[in-house]
């Protein structure tokens, strides 16, 4: 390696990655101390030790630069959904690639709980972080249909999207509680009960048997709410279907 490239870490793909790194945390710190609408492109940069010019490679705005990854992610999502036999079950495969999103979170668990109390303060770090979640209920929406679809499933196009929002819904659930909890509880057992929920409420071929004489349950829920409480209403529905 050149003096050239070691003095200039953004030449590389590692550089660029810790370069990226480094304006985000330089970024959730300012916005900690000084306030989010009084820290600049300029103030972000500077703490980060490049120009402004630098910062607008990396980042299209001061907001994109608490959210660093996502499209990363999202992009490795696509791939491993993509990449899944197709003979699995498709809820599983779809709950394995939400895990990425958690890995990405408990990756730099100090990040991500600042980040955590600047989304709950500022509304437009907020809203961004719904539309990233968006983004992946549609990406988990697209394949189950494709899947439900190849596999002669009645409906494919709502159970996708409502499995999608199940699976979106666990796994926001599990996050916010590691958060809340300030990044000690043992999110990855947590997140398997919650997935194992979401696996159990949509059986292969469940949609199927529904329409061949059996009840179907129907529950409207908000995305926010705990699987507890999902469990508890289902359980409810069903006991007065079958009391």
């Amino acid at each position: 390696m050149s003096d050239e490239t070691r003095r200039r870490p953004g030449r590389t793909v590692a550089g660029r990655r810790r370069l990226r790194h480094s304006l985000t945390v330089a970024a959730i710190d300012l916005f900690h101390e000084q306030g989010y609408e009084a820290t600049t492109v300029d103030d972000i940069a500077s703490a980060a030790g490049v120009g402004r010019r630098t910062f607008f490679r990396y980042f299209r705005s001061k907001d994109d630069a608490i959210f660093p990854d996502h499209d990363e992610v999202l992009r490795d999502i696509e791939e491993a959904l993509a990449a899944a036999d197709t003979t699995r079950n498709a809820i599983e495969v779809t709950c394995e690639a939400v895990g990425l999103v958690l890995d990405f979170y408990l990756a730099d668990p100090d990040v991500s709980l600042k980040r955590y109390a600047l989304t709950r303060t500022v509304s437009s770090l907020r809203d961004r972080e719904v539309a990233s979640v968006d983004r992946y209920q549609r990406v988990f929406a697209r394949y189950l249909r494709g899947r439900f679809e190849a596999d002669g499933e009645p409906l494919p196009d709502l159970r996708a999207s409502v499995a999608a929002a199940a699976v979106a819904a666990a796994h926001n659930h599990v996050l916010r509680r590691w958060l809340r909890s300030g990044g000690r509880q043992d999110v990855r057992a947590y997140a398997k009960e919650a997935f194992d929920l979401v696996i159990e409420a949509f059986p292969p071929g469940g949609a199927r048997r529904s329409l061949d004489g059996e009840d179907t349950v129907v529950a409207v829920l908000r995305t926010s709410a705990a699987s507890s409480e999902v469990v508890r209403q289902l359980g409810v529905a069903l006991r007065e279907l079958h009391p």
